[in-house]
């Protein structure tokens, strides 16, 4: 992305105040954060938010909107670093939610690249020793070499087959196994690259721009940053390995939206084929740091905690498996790429990597084929019998629209188990870097409400994962946030959202996500919020902290208390900006049901617009889940697979 001297000025400034040299520390620009983000933003597929970013930066170093900003009547870059902060935070705690949307996307791009990149000169980023994070593992010298082999597309190519699947991740990788299996011509399509073991490296960067979906990263409000994979094996490669079946209330309810499946012994067999292919498993719980502060909370307080089932085999449970969500470099990991698609490649399906679907092929009102193009610019023309979508909940309805499907329920009831983080700081050092991915969780509020309410789980924190949720006030203050994350652990509440939102189609095809939390979700969130704090003040936290952009938070028995600390989250506000959100889960936005009125796929994953054009990821889910989702995504994509199989035998 080019930018004018004037708009280049402007980001510099930006990012040095979100992230400013001190104590030998260089500045955001100086560590090349500057052209680290233009190139995430190049990638963006999406032109009109590339426009919007260089307008914004067009106008920010001018002596009017610092002036709007409290800065005087001078330019931003002119500012010294306080009076800097000050016009940032006059964005961030502004009551447009424009203002603070574009305070969010600036904050997370600035910080992001800025505790992600080593230094220039190729040595370690001097600000890792200075927070305590080790940083990059490096490769794995006795990593096996790669066991699949994609097609290699130089030119223009047509290919047919019975099956063409869009996307490997957990949905399409299981259908590829099954469908395989049943003796079809499988045709894999992904997005995303083939990377395992010996690409692995710990290191954030290199992840992040290249396991990870890089467009859209959050709703169209920044009110909730979203986080998925984009490689051979989508998620479940990058994934936390969290393996919960689907809850039997929950599968009631899905059958109440007219999937009597769900209800029955059909379902229960997909999912029992599931775990034992994935070897889920109770022996690789060994709790982390993090693990042991949670265990410590619910225990003092009588509450509930329960091992994590996980899909691991040989898992070191330390050092390796905190980093495992950049790609887990001792291949424990049982992802679909070494499973379900492995099978399907020894049973000889084709898999086209760096590809992108442009629309499905619909022929006498049955689906025939896929049009894709790969990154070089190739046309992949794939003609089959059936085609199945299996693209993850943002690209699937955007697939389905721009394959001229009209369906009113394609891209509504998209639900993303929104999570906020409560942050305890302990005396003793935790490393929430480091030990099992997740080993432990508290359902202790799971069922608030008719089955809604929130789970408890803590996760590795890495800089990149911290820095969605710790507040910055000013630079000197988020540092010392930071410094402080060797002892601090990070608790998520995730919500059973109920209300959700939904994935839009631009004029360009691309998918844009507009969500907020209902007042009905809210409340559990807050309850949550809550449960929390008292966890973490049950286990000892001298120090508790809210994600919430302004500073929110309470020294137990030294410094406020619990209602006060509810009562700052209260004032700060919940809204687009003001509380920020991550979604590691996404779904329901093709979902299956009883009619066309009230669902986009029928009771077998069909679309009610086109034949033998089948969903099998997360966007057929009925409602949310309320559990880590990937067992319930393999499940399902292996019900409606089987189904598939049978039809076309």
């Amino acid at each position: 992305m080019e930018l004018s001297p004037r708009q280049r000025t402007a980001l510099t400034a930006i990012c040095d105040t979100f992230f400013p040299a001190e104590n030998g520390i260089p500045s955001a620009s100086a560590l090349g954060a500057v052209d680290a983000l233009l190139g995430a933003v190049a990638l963006n597929p999406r032109a009109a938010e590339r426009r919007q970013l260089a307008q914004l930066l067009a106008l920010w170093d001018t002596a009017p909107l610092t002036a709007l900003g409290g800065g005087g009547v001078r330019r931003f870059s002119a500012l010294g670093q306080e009076e800097r902060e000050r016009v940032l935070l006059s964005w961030c705690d502004s009551r447009l939610p424009q203002r603070r949307a574009a305070f969010q996307a600036l904050r997370k791009g600035s910080l992001m690249f800025s505790y992600m990149l080593p230094h220039p000169d190729g040595s370690p980023n001097p600000v890792w020793e200075q927070i305590g994070f080790p940083g990059p593992l490096g490769k794995w010298a006795d990593a096996p070499p790669k066991p699949l082999k994609p097609l290699a597309i130089d030119r223009d190519t047509d290919l047919e087959c019975d099956v063409v699947i869009v996307g490997s991740g957990a949905g399409g990788g299981t259908a590829a196994g099954v469908l395989a299996a049943a003796g079809l011509d499988v045709v894999i399509l992904e997005m995303g690259g083939y990377y395992d073991d010996e690409d692995f490296d710990g290191s954030e960067h290199t992840a992040l721009t290249g396991y990870y979906l890089g467009a859209p990263q959050a709703s169209d409000d920044q009110s909730i940053g979203l986080l998925a994979g984009s490689a051979l094996g989508g998620g479940t490669v990058v994934n936390y390995t969290t393996s919960f079946r689907t809850p039997d209330d929950v599968r009631d309810e899905w059958a109440g939206h007219g999937v009597p499946a769900f209800a029955t012994e059909e379902y229960t067999q997909s999912l029992d084929a599931v775990t034992e292919r994935l070897g889920v498993n109770l022996e690789h719980n060994d709790p982390s740091g993090r693990d042991r502060k949670v265990r410590d909370g619910c225990l003092a307080l009588g509450w509930h905690i329960d091992a994590m089932p996980r899909n691991v085999r040989g898992c070191d449970q330390g050092k390796e498996c905190g980093y495992c969500g950049l790609g887990c470099r001792l291949g424990a990991k049982q992802s679909v790429t070494k499973t379900w698609i492995a099978d399907a490649a020894g049973a000889g399906a084709r898999i086209v990597v760096n590809v992108r679907a442009e629309r499905v092929i619909v022929d006498g009102g049955a689906a025939r084929g896929v049009e894709a193009r790969t990154l070089d610019g190739h046309r992949v023309t794939v003609r089959s019998r059936a085609v199945v979508a299996a693209c993850g909940s943002l690209h699937t309805p955007a697939l389905l629209r721009r394959s001229g499907l009209g369906n009113a329920n394609i891209g509504r009831h998209l639900k993303l188990h929104p999570v906020t983080v409560v942050f305890g700081v302990y005396d003793d050092e935790v490393r929430p870097w480091e030990g099992t991915m997740q080993a432990l969780y508290s359902d202790q509020h799971r069922d608030l409400d008719n089955g809604y309410g929130v789970k408890y789980e803590t996760g590795p924190a890495q800089p990149h994962l911290a820095l969605g949720f710790v507040p910055w006030r000013s630079g000197r203050a988020h540092r010392e946030l930071m410094e402080a994350l060797p002892f601090t652990t990070p608790l998520g509440v995730l919500v059973r959202d109920r209300d959700g939102g939904e994935v839009r189609v631009g004029r360009d095809g691309e998918p844009v996500i507009r969500y907020r939390l209902s007042d009905y979700d809210l409340a559990h969130m807050r309850t949550g919020i809550d449960g929390a704090a008292q966890i973490h003040e049950a286990a000892g936290a001298k120090r508790i902290y809210a994600s919430h952009s302004r500073w929110v938070a309470y020294e137990p028995g030294r410094d406020g208390d619990r209602a006060r600390f509810m009562a700052d989250a209260d004032a700060a506000g919940y809204g687009a900006g003001q509380c920020p959100l991550g979604s590691f889960h996404i779904m329901g936005s093709s979902r299956m049901g009883g009619s066309p009125a009230t669902s986009a796929c029928d009771p077998t994953g069909q679309t009610w617009d086109v034949r033998d054009l089948v969903v099998c990821d997360g966007s057929a889910f009925p409602t949310a889940s309320g559990v880590n989702p990937m067992i319930s995504i393999e499940s399902i994509a292996h019900m409606n697979a089987r189904a598939l199989a049978a039809r076309l035998a």
